[in-house]
C-alpha cells in the first residue's frame, strides 16, 4: 500500500441481536416493552413479533386482541431475512393458532438458536393470557424447541399438570385453578406447607418440567417463601443448582418475569452458558424489583431495568 493511500475502516463487530416473541403492554410494564428494555440492559439490539395488543395498565388487562398467526410468522421472517436472530424469548402466545404459527417460525431460524420459553398463562393482576386450551399446544409445539423454560410456581404447577383431553365436569377444577389457590393432590396447600414441603415440591416440578422437552429450566423463585431460583439441565449431571438471591418489598413486580427470561435470552445471545445466563438474569431481575417504579399506577408498579432515576441524573 502507499503511503498517501488511506487504510478502510475495519468493518465493526456485529451487535447481538434478541428476538421477543410476545404480547403488548400498553401501560410498559411487561411484555414487548419489558423484553425490549432488558436486551438494551445487556447491551444486545431488540426485535420483536407482536403476538397479541393487549389494553392493560398496573390495575388490570381490560381487553386483549390476538395478531393472526400469518401475520406474527410473517414478523419473525422479516427480521431473520434480514437483521439476523442470535436467540429469541417467547412469551404470551394467547391462542392455539398463534401458538403452533410460532412453532413453525422456529423451526424457520438457524439450527442452534437459543430459545427462552417464558409461560405466560396469568397476568400479574389475575388476568388470564392464555387459552386453557393453547395450555396442550404450549407443551407440545413450544417446550421441546425451548433452550430454557423459565416458569414461576403456579405456571410450573399448571405444565406439570396439564389440562385433561376432554371437558371438564362441571365444578372440577381446572389445573390453572388447583395451581393457584395452592391445591395439590395428596399436598398441603400453599397456606399450611413447610419450607421442606415447598422445596420438595418445586425440585419434582423442575425435573417434570424438564421431562416435557426442554433443554433445562429454570424454576423462578418469586412465589416461594425462598427467593432462590432452581435451574436443571439435561446435559449436566442431574444435580439442581440452587441460584439465590434477596427478597425485595412488594408493589414493583410487574414485568419481573418478562425482565427475567428477557435477559437470560439476551445473555445467551452474547455466548454465555444456560446457567451463567440464570445467575445473570436472577441478579438483574431482583434488581429490577428492588428498583421498581412503585409510584406508577394503582396497582403493581413496573420493574425498572434500566435505572431511570440514574439516567435522569444530570
Amino acid at each position: 500500500m502507499s503511503a498517501g493511500r488511506s487504510q478502510a475502516p475495519s468493518r465493526q463487530a456485529r451487535t447481538p441481536t434478541a428476538l421477543t416473541i410476545a404480547g403488548s403492554d400498553s401501560g410498559g410494564g411487561a411484555g414487548i416493552q419489558a423484553d425490549l428494555k432488558a436486551f438494551a440492559r445487556c447491551g444486545v439490539h431488540g426485535t420483536s413479533a407482536i403476538t397479541a395488543i393487549t389494553a392493560q395498565n398496573t390495575v388490570g388487562v381490560s381487553a386483549i386482541h390476538p395478531v393472526p398467526p400469518e401475520i406474527v410468522l410473517a414478523q419473525v421472517r422479516a427480521v431473520a431475512e434480514d437483521i439476523g436472530v442470535d436467540a429469541v424469548k417467547v412469551g404470551m402466545l394467547g391462542t392455539t393458532l398463534v401458538t403452533e404459527a410460532v412453532a413453525r417460525a422456529l423451526d424457520e431460524l438457524p439450527a442452534g438458536t437459543p430459545v427462552v420459553v417464558d409461560p405466560v398463562m396469568i397476568a400479574e393482576s389475575g388476568a388470564r393470557l392464555l387459552e386453557p386450551e393453547a395450555e396442550r399446544a404450549l407443551i407440545a409445539e413450544i417446550l421441546p424447541r425451548a433452550s430454557v423454560l423459565t416458569p414461576n410456581l403456579p405456571e410450573a404447577r399448571v405444565l406439570a399438570a396439564p389440562p385433561p383431553p376432554w371437558p371438564r365436569r362441571p365444578g372440577e377444577q381446572s389445573s390453572e385453578q388447583s395451581a393457584r389457590s395452592g391445591a395439590r393432590p395428596g399436598r398441603p396447600s400453599s397456606s399450611s406447607s413447610t419450607s421442606a414441603d415447598e422445596q420438595d415440591e418445586a425440585e419434582r416440578l423442575v425435573r417434570s418440567l424438564l421431562a416435557l422437552g426442554p433443554a433445562s429450566v429454570v424454576l423462578t423463585g418469586g412465589h416461594r417463601r425462598r427467593a432462590t431460583d432452581l435451574f436443571l439441565t439435561g446435559a449436566g449431571d442431574g444435580q439442581i443448582v440452587s441460584i439465590s438471591g434477596e427478597r425485595h418489598p412488594p408493589g414493583a413486580a410487574h414485568g419481573s418475569g418478562c425482565t427475567h427470561s428477557s435477559v437470560l435470552a439476551a445473555q445467551l445471545a452474547l455466548g454465555r452458558t444456560p446457567l451463567e445466563a440464570a445467575r445473570i438474569a436472577r441478579a438483574f431481575a431482583g434488581a429490577a424489583v428492588a428498583g421498581g417504579l412503585r409510584e406508577l399506577g394503582a396497582g403493581a408498579g413496573p420493574v425498572d431495568v434500566l435505572g431511570l432515576a440514574g439516567m435522569r441524573s444530570p
